[in-house]
């Protein structure tokens, strides 16, 4: 039986900045917060199901980041072994996640060889996709604005589409990263060494 002072905690309201310092912070527990973002130009402009991914491609264009490349997808465990992460322009992971949603139903594997000389990428980067056996990659902690390191923001163009969430707006933060995946994965329990609030603007997560 979990302990009523740590349950996770749904608020339908957006609390203020004040209540969240004073009331919701100490606890030191996740909360829920809805509707938090639905004013946000990304929640429309980013939704894949809505044109989303081609804004994005047609924003970012070809930015080379960082992406999480699997060997035990869609596992993504925290030990370091099981995953690296390598060079990869922003438009190819772009043209990796159409290709997967032409396909949401069918299977992968076979779908991806057989598409994988139509994808508009580089010979380089058709080789990490396709080189070896069948991965999967993710954007993990991607950076959009970053206040301790300021030349480390390779998405920085995105940062128009947000806002600071309410409940933060009296805090001094350090990063706003983008976190993507091209298709559904888990990751093993761990810790974060900062506070985080996750924003989804797109999907689900499931604790």
């Amino acid at each position: 039986m979990v302990e009523e002072n740590l349950r996770i905690h749904t608020f339908a309201e957006i609390p203020s900045p004040e209540i969240f310092s004073s009331q919701i912070e100490p606890k030191n527990v996740p909360a829920v917060f809805k509707g938090c973002i639905k004013h946000w130009k990304a929640f429309s402009k980013w939704n894949p199901s809505d044109g989303g991914l081609i804004y994005l491609q047609e924003r970012v264009g070809s930015v080379v980041v960082e992406a999480m490349r699997s060997r035990s997808a869609p596992v993504f465990y925290g030990d370091i072994r099981s995953h690296e992460r390598v060079p990869l322009c922003f438009s190819t992971f772009i043209e990796y996640c159409l290709c997967l949603l032409e396909n949401r139903d069918g299977r992968r594997d076979a779908f991806l060889e057989s598409q994988k000389h139509s994808l508009a990428v580089s010979d380089t980067d058709q080789a990490l996709l396709f080189g070896e056996a069948p991965q999967q990659f993710y954007l993990a902690q991607v950076p959009i604005l970053n206040f301790e390191n300021k030349e480390h923001k390779q998405l920085e163009c995105l940062g128009e589409d947000i806002q600071t969430p309410v409940p933060l707006e009296t805090k001094s933060l350090a990063s706003v990263n983008l976190w993507m995946n091209s298709m559904n994965s888990r990751s093993s329990t761990h810790y974060d060494p900062h506070h985080n609030l996750l924003c989804i603007v797109s999907g689900c997560k499931e604790g």
